[in-house]
Formats: C-alpha cells, sequence, structure tokens
C-alpha cells in the first residue's frame, strides 16, 4: 500500500468526500442516489450521528477514500450494529488502500462497542464482495431488483461481520 494516512474525517475532508461520492452517483449504481451532494450536507449528516465514525484516507495531498458508519435500523434493539460503507477514487483501487481503510473502521466499531456491522452491495460488485469477504465478512442475503437506476433493477446483497 502506498504511504497512506488513515484519520477520522475533518471539516475540510467534506468537498474530497462528496467529490468521490458524486462519481459514483453519477456513473454507476454502486450508490443509488440520484442526484448530486453537496459537502455541506454530508457534513451535516455525519454531525448528527457523531457515535458512528467516518474515516478518510489521504497521501498527504488528497483524499483517496472514506469509509463510515451509520444507524442501521431506528429501533433501540438495533443501537449495536450499524451499516458500513466504503468509497474510493479510482485511482486507489487496487492498491489495498480500500483493506487498509475499512479494516480501521471496524477496529473502531468494535472498540466502541458495536456487536456487528452490516453492508449492502449492489451486485454485481466483485470487487466490494472480495474486498468485504477478505475483511471477515459473510453473506446474509440477496433482496431482488431492490434499486432501480441507470435505466435496469439492481439486486443487492447483504454482508455482516460479527464485531464482538
Amino acid at each position: 500500500m502506498p504511504d497512506v494516512t488513515i484519520r477520522a474525517a475533518r471539516g475540510d475532508d467534506f468537498h474530497a468526500i462528496a467529490a468521490i461520492t458524486n462519481l459514483y452517483i453519477a456513473t454507476t449504481a454502486i450508490h443509488f442516489a440520484y442526484d448530486p451532494v453537496t459537502a455541506e450536507e454530508l457534513a451535516v449528516r455525519r454531525a448528527k450521528e457523531p457515535r458512528y465514525p467516518w474515516l478518510v484516507a489521504d497521501d498527504g495531498t488528497v483524499v483517496l477514500g472514506f469509509a463510515k458508519a451509520g444507524m442501521w435500523r431506528d429501533r433501540a434493539a438495533y443501537v449495536r450494529t450499524c451499516e458500513t460503507g466504503i468509497y474510493l477514487d479510482p485511482r486507489a483501487c487496487g492498491r489495498g488502500v480500500g483493506s487498509a481503510l475499512y479494516a480501521a473502521l471496524l477496529v473502531e466499531l468494535a472498540s466502541a462497542g458495536f456487536r456487528s456491522a452490516v453492508a449492502g452491495i449492489t451486485l454485481p460488485n466483485p470487487a466490494s464482495v472480495a474486498l468485504h469477504q477478505r475483511l471477515g465478512f459473510t453473506s446474509v442475503g440477496i433482496v431482488r431488483e431492490a434499486g432501480f437506476k441507470l435505466g435496469r433493477w439492481h439486486d443487492v446483497g447483504f454482508w455482516q461481520k460479527l464485531l464482538a
């Protein structure tokens, strides 16, 4: 892996986080949003859920990607389960950045007392499936034709990792 620092996201990172997110929104079905996001709305979203970490990987000049956790379900019984996501600048793909970034997120979640992490992956996405499996996630099911984007229906697979 190149010389990369993994750290908590800061306010000045949200422009890069938005740019990475918007690339996936505009060009793929990996992210199911249709409309671009702004740095400001992402920062507000992050501030509303302070117990969930957002991490970035940067090489000293640019943010190469981010990994985040958020609420999985809105019931008290689910308070120790979270949903995770990771998005990389395409220039960072295949360089080990995603594995290091996601592993750091999982360590933070376990340290914070989370029991379980759940990830939804638009299928097909062999790179994301491989990343999750490499980090110890197991497939727990597929929701068929869960989202419509770019002119067709997409399945979503769910992977889970027990953290404790």
